[in-house]
């Protein structure tokens, strides 16, 4: 199970606060805040005891409810599987001092050969160790400053208006006339607007990319990321999380000087891909859509794929191993059981009931089928989490024979769209890639062959 609680970390954060353990969907904005002396010390002791593996010794630094989470081995098993999954520990950085959601944290960053990763330690008034995360290190990291090349440039912008509005990015060629556009949707997880993963940023490819081909974009911090505290009731759906804003940002793209109204295009990646036939319904102005590894099963369905995929990585699943998965695979199928009168608290997986139904109730294959809209559907043949067997063969089989549907799929890219070889692991998200040229050149000759006006040939 080493192997799945990494794929938890790189994917989502593994969290432990108020002694629950937990996958935790958001990764909230870390903010520079005073580091208490007692509080430095404290955090110093714990990691001391962890580094040396003296695990009891951390356990009882821990307040009741979170050494409760924690006992049994859980804690050794995640320390432990740190180096083994991500290569020895090249250094261990001072505490600091953060805020978190308002709460002060004590962070250090922990350097492995393949990834970087930020303890965060929380202390309660009774000096007991109250909240222990672990989240990539990119998850702190600040946005790069905006491009200006020969072929375009870029600039800082708002989605939307107001306290509710998300930090953007605006890619636009140097074009003499409107060009085509296209607004980015994010996979699941809290994304920046780069939609990073590990060393990766393939929104930042495929804008630039684009850019160079004559065709805009708009890329923003997804509310995950960015205002995690508009989700603090706990209750909410994938509308709340992707739907609402990536509809949003397609009108805005359509109102702003330089674009093109009637060529906006949505680009979903995995969740984004998934919802992209839900916000061409609720933004059917959209002039077509890009879907980038878009699943066409049941999400929970897709989530026991990969974790008995990542468990099997090694050859054996152990009998511990097998338990977890079936605990796991519980879970999942609790979900088709599910009703509207759920409370709010409930969650599977880390995310409350209403997220899940609207998951399970909604089939992106039959409302793709309903929508107007081309389609550009993009699968890479290395991809271990949206795979070609499960669900491009089924866009496939769905939609072969349509000429408003283009799919492709493309050899040795993995569900970054990235080139690689050999079997598909999660580590190989934290060594640095690029966007295949390949599928950006794709993406733009679509666009570009559409019909109607050559959204390209102004910037060329």
């Amino acid at each position: 199970m080493k192997k799945i609680v990494l794929i938890v970390l790189l994917a989502l954060g593994a969290a432990w606060f108020g002694g629950r353990a937990l996958v935790h969907q958001f990764m909230p904005v870390a903010e520079a805040a005073a580091l208490d002396a007692e509080h430095a010390r404290i955090a110093d002791a714990f990691l001391d005891h962890l580094d040396a593996g003296r695990y009891d010794d951390a356990l009882a630094m821990l307040d009741a409810n979170a050494r409760e989470a924690l006992a049994g081995g859980k804690l050794q098993e995640v320390w432990t599987s740190l180096s083994s999954q991500l290569g020895a520990r090249t250094s261990r950085s001072a505490l600091r001092g953060e805020s978190v959601d308002g709460t002060p944290v004590a962070t250090s960053t922990l350097t492995f050969a393949m990834l970087s990763l930020d303890a965060r330690i929380a202390v309660d008034a009774d000096r007991h160790i109250s909240g222990f995360r672990l989240v990539p290190a990119t998850a702190a990291s600040t946005p790069a400053a905006p491009v200006e090349t020969a072929a375009f440039v870029e600039t800082e912008a708002m989605l939307g208006d107001g306290a509710r509005a998300l930090p953007a990015t605006l890619t636009r060629p140097r074009a003499n006339a409107p060009v085509a556009a296209v607004v980015f949707v994010h996979g699941s997880g809290p994304h920046d607007r780069d939609e990073t993963v590990g060393l990766n940023k393939p929104f930042r490819d495929l804008a630039h990319g684009l850019a160079e081909r004559g065709i805009a974009s708009l890329r923003y911090e997804k509310r995950t990321k960015a205002r995690p505290e508009d989700f603090a009731s706990g209750d909410f759906d994938v509308d709340d999380e992707v739907v609402d804003d990536a509809a949003a940002a397609v009108r805005q793209l359509r109102d702003t000087d330089g674009i093109d109204p009637a060529r906006v295009f949505v680009a979903g990646h995995s969740l984004g891909a998934l919802m992209a036939p839900r916000i061409a319904q609720r933004a059917p102005e959209v002039a077509g859509l890009v879907l980038l590894a878009a699943p066409a099963r049941p999400i929970a369905d897709i989530y026991i794929e990969q974790i008995e995929f990542l468990a099997a990585g090694d050859g054996s699943v152990s009998d511990d191993e097998r338990a977890k998965l079936d605990i796991e695979r519980a879970k999942a199928a609790a979900i088709a059981t599910l009703t509207p009168d759920a409370p709010a608290a409930d969650n599977l997986l880390g995310l409350p009931a209403r997220f899940w139904i609207d998951l399970r109730d909604y089939d992106p294959v039959a409302v793709a089928g309903t929508i107007p809209q081309p389609m550009l559907v993009l699968q890479g043949a290395r991809d271990y989490q949206v795979t070609p067997a499960g669900d491009f063969a089924r866009w496939q089989a769905a939609f072969g024979d349509e000429t408003r549907v283009t799919l492709r799929e493309f050899p040795g890219l993995n569900h970054l769209f990235i080139a690689g070889t050999g079997a598909p692991n999660p580590q190989e998200y934290s060594v640095e890639g690029h966007v295949d040229a390949g599928v950006i050149d794709a993406i733009a000759d679509w666009i570009s062959g559409l019909p109607g006006r050559n959204a390209a040939a102004s910037s060329r």
